[in-house]
């Protein structure tokens, strides 16, 4: 019997989990991992499992490669439905979408740039997950979906999601140009809104907030295993109106709200506590949309920075951050409470 198609694969499994509710208990995520991993063979749990510990939960990239962990490729259709359904119980279902959106891309791209059907790089099955700890019995416990361009690294503790960065989308192309899917733009929220931010600012706004006429080549904060840009730059949430503070905040909350509704709001209300005219918005390179106008901007404040940057592919490649200051993989504190108890594999 031929395998069924992932793209055909992540189809279906959009629509089944659309058709459940968006405000499932964080607790279910705990659930669907050891359903996931009690389908798995001893060989494969052995590739899925590490300790919380392991130097490997800080080994996070975006760039197509091959990574630890179990592929999707190597699972049956109903493990990787499994697989599927955990990601989906910590993500909007807008989140997961992209998310499906994304690895449809790698298929894309193999077909814009001449590579055979059975290509390794462009591979839509080399989308790996990971778990730290043992979600069965351990109290702390992390697990990681990553490949190209999508990266995912959750902490749970006490059967509770409490950290759920880095986590990094992007999309190549940014918009699809030709053939079936042209006109495929995945992460375009997140690209008109930032325009409307910029253009929504007078004069004397955009001479605080353009801090360079040239954007970076990628994200700035990289793959680093602590994220921060030193000299917060950019105009601050207080220096806007009430009509561009809306903007900022529908901006801000795409970001925030790629997790479930509990999780977004715990993460809005601790941005909001470290005082939300702390804010800044930058912008770097192109000030309008477009092939051929490579643009960059950011939000920075005491708990967070987020990145967003078009700049490859003739402006044609996103790449987008989040990076949580306090609770990246987790935070130290997570960590430290994980070594001094027992945990078993």
């Amino acid at each position: 019997m031929k395998p069924i198609p992932l793209i055909l694969f992540f189809s279906a499994a959009i629509l089944s989990c659309q058709s459940q509710s968006n405000t499932k208990p964080l607790s279910e995520m705990s659930t669907a991992a050891k359903n996931f991993l009690q389908m798995l063979s001893t060989k494969q749990k052995e590739k899925t499992m590490f300790r919380f510990d392991e130097d490997e939960r800080y080994n996070w990239h975006f760039v197509p490669m091959d990574r630890k962990g179990i592929a999707l490729k190597e699972l049956t259709r109903d493990q990787r439905n499994a697989a599927m359904e955990m990601l989906h119980t910590a993500l909007s279902d807008t989140s997961f979408k992209k998310t499906s959106d994304i690895i449809q891309l790698e298929d894309i791209l193999r077909r814009t740039e001449g590579r055979p059907a059975n290509d390794s790089y462009r591979d839509s099955g080399k989308y790996y997950l990971s778990i730290f700890g043992n979600p069965g019995t351990d109290p702390i416990w992390g697990w990681r979906f990553e490949g190209h361009h999508i990266s995912f690294n959750f902490s749970s503790k006490d059967n509770r999601l409490v950290a759920s960065t880095p986590n990094f989308l992007g999309a190549n192309p940014a918009v699809v140009l030709a053939g079936p899917e042209k006109g495929m733009q995945v992460l375009k929220d997140e690209t008109e809104l930032g325009f409307e931010l910029l253009h929504a600012l007078d004069a004397k706004q955009k001479e605080k907030a353009v801090i360079n006429t040239d954007a970076p080549a990628d994200i700035i904060t990289g793959a680093s295993r602590k994220a921060m840009i030193n000299d917060p730059l950019g105009i601050l949430y207080s220096e806007l109106n009430s009509s561009q503070q809306k903007i900022f905040m529908q901006l801000l909350s795409i970001y925030v709200h790629r997790y479930t509704p509990v999780f977004a709001t715990d993460m809005m209300s601790e941005i909001t506590d470290a005082g939300l005219n702390n804010l800044r918005f930058a912008w770097a390179g192109a000030e309008q949309d477009g092939l051929g106008n490579p643009h960059y901007y950011r939000i920075q404040g005491p708990t967070v920075i987020i990145e967003y940057d078009n700049t490859q592919n003739n402006a044609n490649h996103v790449h987008t951050v989040v990076r949580d200051l306090k609770h990246d993989f987790g935070g130290d504190q997570l960590l430290e409470h994980y070594k001094n108890n027992k945990h078993e594999r």
